[in-house]
């Protein structure tokens, strides 16, 4: 697949896999970069500037925790806001990929 598809198509699904990960459970920047690059091999340098605009849109909130390994970690977690966008955009998603897939199982 040529670079800049891939590129995109991960641009596109970021903010869905960010509200999936977090409907799973709470988490830290770090962690959730950790989780997109094993996941979609999406860098870390992504991630932060997509939670900040998550948290002005209030889709999610933070708080901080104590970590054992230095200062305290700052996590995230979905708001009610975010929980309602997370569902809307899996429907949204499930409709588009059967879309697609139908598409191409008609290709020759």
């Amino acid at each position: 697949m040529p670079e800049a598809i891939q590129v995109q198509l991960k641009k596109g699904v970021l903010e869905l896999c960010v509200l999936a990960l977090l409907s799973r459970g709470d988490g830290y920047a770090y962690d959730i970069a950790g989780r997109l690059a094993k996941g979609i091999d999406m860098g870390e340098g992504t991630i932060y500037p997509l939670m900040r605009r998550l948290q002005a849109d209030r889709l999610v909130d933070t708080y901080l925790q104590e970590s054992g390994q230095g200062p305290p970690r700052k996590y995230y977690r979905l708001t009610e806001a975010g929980s309602a966008a997370f569902v809307a955009q899996k429907a949204e998603w499930t409709v588009f990929v059967r879309a697609v897939d139908d598409i191409l199982g008609d290709a020759a």
